[in-house]
């Protein structure tokens, strides 16, 4: 906050809550909020939710209101002599908009320039869980190479409801989502499993994650039902040489946006720059999408303990798409996968 100019930071739902205080507030019509100065941090939350709080009084003092409360006004008295207010990203905006009647002429900004720096340089117990939830989704990812999970005549909304109750079976607390797209699907990056029926002779591109012990799994697998074609087999290995270069990139020093750089180069070269539209990745931690972003850009240097993925594809409308996406986190001693199932296209 000092580093930013900032006078007060203000949380509410979403994950700098947890991250900051251990609470999970339910996204409620009440406002629960936290208030962080240079001298106190002030959680607020309503009295009916005070029981579900972790007491930590050498942290936070705990403000429960009732509900004949303006709990808006409390937050307001709280801020008094702030300048400048850095507010939650995901904060409800029926709350900043009263908040504004209050204390016009405030400087408001985001909450991610302050929070979001800590955030996205894990410790050791966030890289560990990171580790341990990978791993569990590698597991299922392993499943679906062995040919464990059905998917010829079934729906892709079928299989997507399999890999997720194998992510809960292998540990996972909550399911976050599971992409399955076959064939001309697999061309739209964020494919909604529906009803379309698997078939023979087709690629089956397989994302998903989940939330484990409050860090997030990510990974995305393809397998080929029967042998691939000569130019998807290429593409597939021009895509795992566009992958291997963006993970290798992901050294302390370097930039995010070299990472996307890294990876695109290759496709480029490849001949299929047009069909990769999307950025190589992002951060991942106690969210699936936050801060680092790999992207052209981005120019934040990499440090220790940077989370993200590495997840180029190639996307060609009407016809095919593929994806091959692990987690990395940025060590002294380079790029250290969280991911490691099988890289290759895997004919079922």
């Amino acid at each position: 906050m000092r580093e930013q100019s900032v006078d007060a930071l203000l949380v509410s739902v979403g994950h700098d809550l947890p991250y900051l205080v251990g609470y999970h507030a339910m996204p409620l019509e009440r406002l629960t909020a936290l208030v962080v100065t240079a001298s106190s941090a002030t959680l607020l939350v309503p009295r009916l939710e005070a029981p579900r709080v972790e007491r930590h009084d050498d942290v936070f003092d705990l403000v429960s209101w009732d509900e004949t409360d303006d709990p808006v006004a409390m937050v307001a008295v709280l801020l008094e002599k702030a300048s400048k207010v850095a507010v939650g990203d995901q904060m409800w905006s029926r709350f900043l908009v009263d908040l504004l009647r209050h204390l016009p002429g405030r400087q408001y900004v985001r909450s991610v320039d302050v929070v979001g720096l800590l955030r996205a340089s894990k410790d050791d117990a966030e890289i560990a869980a990171l580790m341990a939830a990978g791993a569990a989704a590698d597991r299922v990812a392993a499943q679906l190479q062995r040919g464990e999970i059905s998917l010829v005549g079934c729906t892709e909304a079928e299989v997507s409801a399999d890999i997720s109750a194998r992510l809960i079976a292998e540990g996972h607390d909550v399911v976050n989502f599971a992409i399955v797209a076959a064939g001309e699907n697999a061309a739209s990056p964020h494919h909604h499993p529906g009803r379309r029926e698997i078939r023979r002779g087709e690629i089956v591109l397989c994302d998903f994650g989940g939330t484990m012990n409050g860090y997030c799994s990510d990974i995305t697998r393809c397998v080929y039902l029967g042998e691939p074609p000569a130019d998807v087999q290429r593409a597939w290995n021009d895509l795992r040489r566009a992958q291997e270069a963006g993970v290798q990139a992901g050294v302390v020093g370097g930039t995010c946006e070299s990472v996307d750089t890294a990876a695109r180069s290759v496709l480029e070269a490849a001949g299929w720059g047009e069909y990769f539209i999307h950025r190589t990745g992002h951060g991942i931690g106690m969210e699936a999408h936050e801060e680092p972003y790999m992207v052209r850009g981005n120019t934040l240097p990499i440090v220790h303990g940077h989370a993200f993925s590495v997840e180029p594809g190639i996307y060609v409308p009407g016809k095919w798409g593929m994806r091959l996406e692990d987690i990395v986190v940025a060590t002294a001693s380079g790029p250290q996968r969280m991911n490691n199932a099988v890289r290759e296209l895997v004919a079922l």
